[in-house]
């Protein structure tokens, strides 16, 4: 493990609200590289993105590099101009503790009830 991956770890550890901000952030610029991606997948410019969704380059560039608050109709646009499907998922947090767990829900138990057989 690379030295800036055990202080991530050992502060994340210590400080819970650090851990918080850090998971954000990254997530918000996984996005960003996501998009860049696919653009240049496609062969497209910013340019030539900006020129289909009928905004400015810099509009373009602001997404791809602060991807921290854009529109879901955004990326929809975003993804068609780029010859891309988007695709959301949800996924459980690794960040949820295990005594906050829920039991798996259980069908109801009967009782007094005879099978007809």
């Amino acid at each position: 493990m690379s030295d800036v991956k055990q202080y991530i770890q050992k502060r994340a550890e210590r400080d819970a609200e650090f851990a918080i901000n850090y998971e954000v952030g990254y997530a918000d610029f996984k996005i960003g590289v996501i998009l860049r991606q696919a653009r240049e997948a496609a062969g497209l410019t910013q340019d030539e993105v900006a020129q289909k969704l009928q905004t400015k380059k810099s509009a373009i560039s602001r997404i791809e590099n602060h991807a921290d608050d854009v529109r879901l109709s955004t990326l929809r646009r975003y993804a068609d101009a780029v010859g891309a499907n988007l695709q959301i998922r949800l996924a459980s947090s690794h960040r949820r503790l295990q005594s906050k767990k829920r039991p798996t829900p259980r069908a109801p138990e009967v009782r007094g009830l005879r099978s007809p057989l």
